[in-house]
């Protein structure tokens, strides 16, 4: 890896840690106690920055050449049906549910609805479908573009979910108690169980 490699990692790792701490209940409780009745605008704001900051970043991350890591071509097209499609499509089913609400686009017209624990739909599967989506698709754009940086990106993000799901699973444990220690005890986290027996 060169210094573009490098700093490439970084600018990831402050990504992610700028996108985690915005996220983190005491700073919303700071902007809360700061923004006031504003505050209902704060995720909106939220996704809007993350939103340019990403956008900014993959400019960086192609901005220089990168090696290219695997040469077969016929990968290319079982990544593509095996999981760019699969990812694609768990994604958009996730995010039609919930994306007036994730992103902040519903505040601007209404009050933030209470917190409700999701149990239904593609969650009767996986407790974080986007999640399991989003893995299987940037891992299949890495199999059809297997270049270095790209392969940066895919790692961290990687590591990036799987850490997030232990400090997102103790947040709705607080906030749901037993509930979501029931729900969390009968659905795995990313990758939905196979009963071979039927």
């Amino acid at each position: 890896m060169n210094a573009s490699h490098w700093m490439l990692v970084l600018f990831w790792v402050i990504y992610y840690v700028l996108h985690s701490v915005l996220a983190a209940t005491s700073v919303k409780v700071f902007f809360k106690r700061i923004l006031g009745k504003f505050f209902r605008f704060y995720r909106l704001g939220y996704t809007i920055l993350v939103t340019i900051t990403l956008i900014i970043l993959l400019k960086y991350q192609y901005s220089f050449s990168s090696k290219t890591l695997i040469n077969v071509p016929l990968l290319k097209y079982f990544s593509i049906v095996l999981l760019v499609i699969p990812g694609v499509w768990i994604m958009l089913i996730s995010v039609k549910k919930y994306f007036l609400l994730l992103s902040g686009i519903r505040s601007v017209y209404e009050a933030s609805p209470a917190a409700e624990l999701k149990i239904d739909g593609i969650h009767r599967f996986v407790r974080h479908p986007l999640y399991s989506g989003t893995i299987l698709f940037v891992w299949g754009l890495f199999f059809i573009f297997p270049m270095l940086n790209n392969l940066i990106a895919v790692l961290l993000l990687t590591a990036y979910v799987l850490i997030g799901i232990r400090f997102e699973e103790k947040k709705l444990s607080r906030e749901f108690g037993k509930d979501f220690e029931k729900y969390r005890s009968a659905i795995p986290a990313l990758i939905p169980k196979i009963n071979f027996r039927k």
